[in-house]
């Protein structure tokens, strides 16, 4: 990069973690809250821990604010705050972990998800697939706290190129139903769009007439298949 020309930030998607500067913290914490939330996110800004980015909401978009949101601890009754920050608070982004990837010190996943995460990853690679962790166990991933309960799935998000590569992603997935912890999560395809991944089976199966696609923006029924197209590279343009 040229010096003095600063770098583009990625885009906004769901998933995606936001780091706060500390000028956005101080405007946080300025705030009124109720004393179980302001001791989370007081503990959220000393360890300078992560928000995700969530649904922006249009008056949201429209005011230049950013929708984040957090998942506190079974300490804090794992309670979901949500908040938004102006653009300009936020530091930088990052990602969930992978699965099978760097975990907190103190956030190391039990044996029965480290051995489904060895197994269900090497399926994943022989697509050309990767999982990031979020949910219960993504967040302990990231803090160490105590997000994790025994009936917590496993939630991940995988991103898919095209219809045809979802389809194999889902395979995937599948043969390990009835696993333990139970597998969650979203395929997101690259304009951001994501479907749950065994409503995206049902859908493909042709036992579900639509299927319900989440967006950074909101949630439609999609009963086309022209929002999953695969990529022009793909189509061999």
């Amino acid at each position: 990069m040229r010096p003095g020309l600063a770098a583009t930030p990625p885009p906004l998607r769901r998933h995606r973690l936001a780091r706060l500067t500390d000028a956005g913290w101080a405007d946080v914490l300025a705030r009124a809250w109720d004393a179980q939330a302001r001791a989370c996110l007081t503990l959220w800004a000393a360890r300078r821990l992560p928000l995700v980015v969530a649904r922006q909401p249009a008056e949201a978009v429209a005011g230049g604010r950013v929708a984040l949101g957090l998942s506190a601890p079974g300490c804090w009754d794992r309670r979901r705050l949500a908040l938004r920050v102006p653009s300009s608070a936020i530091d930088g982004f990052d990602e969930f972990p992978c699965l099978g990837g760097a975990w907190a010190p103190d956030g190391a996943p039990s044996a029965s998800v480290r051995a489904l995460a060895g197994e269900l990853g090497a399926a994943l690679g022989a697509r050309q697939a990767v999982a990031h962790v979020f949910g219960s166990h993504g967040w302990r991933a990231i803090t160490g706290l105590d997000h994790v309960r025994p009936t917590s799935d496993l939630d991940l998000w995988i991103a898919v190129d095209g219809a045809a590569h979802a389809d194999g992603v889902a395979a995937a997935l599948a043969a390990f139903e009835g696993s333990r912890p139970r597998l969650d999560g979203e395929l997101v395809f690259a304009d951001g769009a994501a479907v749950a991944w065994r409503e995206w089976i049902e859908w493909r199966a042709g036992r579900a007439r639509a299927v319900l696609v989440r967006h950074l923006e909101g949630i439609a029924l999609r009963h086309d298949t022209g929002w999953c197209a695969a990529p022009a590279a793909e189509r061999g343009a």
